[in-house]
């Protein structure tokens, strides 16, 4: 079985809660808005790619604009969203053909199914704003099968 984190839109914030939150996970997707130092706080907890947001250096060589890449023989998809303007399931599952669309910018938990594909956002663990729970979240693939658990953070 494979076990993936998922966060996004840190703005330079790791709270403590997230290292108990991804224990276990065998590798940490970062969908943009990361901030100084996020990268390496994380990569306590294991490996980490990560693309960059709207309020990231586009020059940072540890951020990609996005990540296309297959886990145990489902694709995921990692971009921040915002190269959509507003991102929207529609829009993402329009514009990328993996299995799994990982996105952030909107601040906003979401998990959507559509025919056998998945979106989900896994909300900021950053700063509270927007009065939205901060959140991060777990992908796991077992034959085949995607379970995402978006879990909240204190």
């Amino acid at each position: 079985m494979g076990l993936i984190g998922l966060i996004s839109d840190t703005h330079g914030l790791v709270r403590p809660s997230v290292f108990d939150a991804l224990a276990g996970v065998e590798l940490i997707l970062h969908a943009g808005d990361v901030g100084v130092g996020v990268l390496e706080e994380l990569r306590g907890i294991a490996p980490v790619r990560a693309v960059f947001g709207n309020t990231d250096p586009m020059d940072d060589p540890e951020l990609m604009s996005s990540i296309e890449m297959e886990h145990e023989g489902v694709r995921i998809h990692v971009s921040h969203g915002h190269e959509l303007g507003s991102p929207t399931p529609q829009k993402l599952l329009a514009q990328y053909g993996a299995d799994v669309i990982v996105y952030g910018h909107t601040h906003k938990q979401l998990v959507v199914n559509a025919d056998q594909r998945w979106v989900v956002n896994p909300g900021s663990a950053g700063q509270r704003r927007f009065k939205l729970q901060p959140s991060v979240g777990r992908l796991s693939i077992s034959r085949g099968e995607i379970a995402i658990d978006i879990i909240d953070l204190k």
